[in-house]
């Protein structure tokens, strides 16, 4: 067995996290097993922390943890850490708000790292961020906002989204970057420019002392690229969308057929 740690990185949804959004059982013993051989497991995802936390725990994490795609990075169980958490100017946010107010959009939600502030009134989307208990504000952003934020989300018709996208690129470039949801959502992320999973990852590693060739990554969406191709294993779901296939090295089974567990298991003969 090799005897030098690796450091694990696990997305979350559509990969550590079965459509049902349960971590399997086999997913589990592999991951426990990963951490009493002596590697060191960590989640980084899109998802703000409060919504990923619970994950955290049933795997007993006592990692740093990487959320909103790298712009927030920080150490649940020691705050000596440090906490990286990089956003987006506020005035850049309200002019995007107001021309996004002008395509026919349904809402459009700021974070700032476990607070959420809604644009308009929004039952379902309400419910779909209530998870983790965020202090929830809601009314005109730009009123109500008084401070930088982490991440902002514009919930448009479907025909909108690559418009508004279109205008983030040609006038926001520099200071923005933004992806779209995998469907069923019609939903544009925006963090700062430049941020992305690899950025927090290499925190992580440094942290560590763990070369580039002994990070494994797991992914299946477009805010994996990053990750997968600064990792020295970048695998790939089967799942995964074809563009993220196409940058990583290795692949392994979908998210629904425990393909985390098979991959560590051969590759770290567990």
């Amino acid at each position: 067995m090799d005897t030098k740690p690796y450091l694990i990185a696990l997305d979350l949804d559509g990969t550590l996290l079965k459509d049902d959004k349960t971590i399997s059982a086999f997913n589990k013993d592999m991951i426990k097993k990963a951490k009493a051989a002596g590697h060191i497991v960590c989640i980084a995802t899109g998802r703000p922390f409060r919504s990923s936390s619970i994950y955290y725990e049933e795997l007993e994490l006592t990692t740093p943890i990487v959320n909103f795609n790298g712009a927030y990075v920080h150490h649940p169980k020691d705050h000596s850490w440090g906490t990286y958490h990089t956003t987006l100017d506020l005035d850049v946010v309200k002019e995007i708000i107001t021309v996004a107010e002008e395509h026919k959009l349904h809402n459009v939600l700021a974070e700032i790292i476990d607070d959420v502030y809604f644009h308009y009134h929004d039952e379902k989307l309400i419910d779909v961020f209530s998870m983790g208990h965020p202090d929830i504000k809601i009314g005109d952003l730009r009123k109500n906002l008084g401070e930088d934020v982490t991440s902002i989300l514009i919930h448009a018709a479907d025909e909108d989204v690559e418009k508004i996208r279109t205008y983030l690129s040609d006038v926001h470039a520099e200071v923005v970057d933004h992806r779209r949801w995998a469907a069923p959502w019609h939903v544009i992320e925006i963090i700062r420019a430049g941020m992305n999973k690899a950025i927090g990852l290499e925190k992580i590693a440094s942290y560590y002392k763990i070369p580039t060739e002994r990070i494994i990554a797991f992914g299946d969406e477009d805010n994996d690229l990053e990750m997968l191709k600064y990792a020295g294993h970048g695998v790939a779901m089967g799942n995964a969308i074809d563009k993220l296939k196409a940058v990583a090295n290795k692949e392994t089974l979908t998210n629904e057929e425990d393909g985390i567990a098979h991959y560590l298991q051969k590759v770290l003969s567990l």
